[in-house]
């Protein structure tokens, strides 16, 4: 099993989908599609740069994923560099799980973080992730704000 941090966009598109279609299992063919045809130009415009990959392969097959995002902001009392990290897309296909590899990619990623000097990172936790995650330390968060959003 190979675990390293993307290089080029290759397979990440297909990683992205299946994560994605398990979560999501009646997402419309046509949204599907949709997210489909972006990914490749985001990867193009991102990798390197404010987005990161994590890879496991066996063989020529992608079995597993984190990706993280860097985020930008002006420093406030939360984040005093202004840079933080959002976590995405740890996923591990089901013949592969339970043999430590997101937790192989999780720790390369919280590796590069910490290069990154961001000041966090944050994530949006499963039922089967949460134990994981509590064991390479991340914290329940709680805040006195409520999360909104604005779809448009």
């Amino acid at each position: 099993m190979d675990i390293f941090r993307a290089q080029s966009t290759e397979g990440l598109t297909e990683i992205r989908m299946e994560y994605l279609l398990e979560d999501f299992p009646e997402m419309p063919t046509e949204l599907s599609e949709h997210i489909r045809a972006g990914l490749p130009r985001y990867y193009a415009e991102h990798l390197g740069r404010d987005f990161f990959a994590y890879i496991a392969e066996e063989g020529e097959k992608t079995v597993g994923s984190a990706f993280l995002v860097v985020n930008e902001m002006p420093p406030n009392s939360n984040s005093s560099n202004g840079r933080t990290g959002t976590v995405l897309n740890v996923y591990v296909a089901h013949a592969y799980r339970r043999q430590g590899i997101a937790k192989a990619l999780m720790e390369l990623l919280i590796s590069d973080a910490k290069a990154l000097r961001l000041d966090f990172i944050e994530l949006k936790a499963s039922a089967d992730g949460y134990p994981l995650y509590k064991k390479l330390g991340f914290k329940d968060s709680v805040s006195s704000f409520r999360p909104m959003k604005l779809i448009l």
